[in-house]
């Protein structure tokens, strides 16, 4: 089963690429762990987001999670400011990938007990020269990264 680990070894992923498994004397372990923050970070922001829209006080759960208020415009003269959270909803209907040998796509539509609800929340900062979205899921990775070290 994939877990984080502090111990140092030395190998190289080019040779096993990102999800192999190999032994270290008593255990074994895989490398998921790409993988796994991307679920980590899926079902905080999930969580997130219900928290948000069940919020009496949205700016105080905002201020408690520690969202900015403000943040530097790209050029860092001058501070953007919060003025919206967007939470958009999707629903997943089907898959399509590329056929082999042909240009045309392989179209796989699901069942209805397959579709899937997805719904992200944006920030939108803004100045007089700018705006700029944050998605949610790179402001909990932001956050998780820096309570990690």
């Amino acid at each position: 089963m994939p877990h984080d680990h502090s111990h140092d070894h030395d190998h190289h992923h080019a040779h096993h690429g990102a999800g192999h498994n190999h032994s270290h004397g008593d255990h074994l372990h895989s490398h998921l762990h790409d993988e796994d923050e991307a679920a980590d970070i899926q079902v905080l922001a999930t969580q997130f987001i219900d928290g948000f829209v069940q919020a009496k006080d949205k700016s105080s759960y905002l201020k408690l999670a520690g969202v900015p208020f403000e943040r530097p415009s790209s050029g860092g003269s001058k501070a953007l400011k919060l003025i919206d959270i967007e939470l958009k909803t999707e629903w997943q209907v089907g898959t399509a990938s590329p056929s082999f040998g042909s240009r045309e796509l392989s179209y796989l539509p699901f069942p209805g007990e397959m579709v899937n609800e997805r719904t992200n929340m944006s920030l939108i900062y803004v100045s007089m020269d700018e705006k700029s979205v944050l998605d949610i899921r790179d402001f909990l990775l932001k956050k998780k990264k820096e309570l990690d070290t």
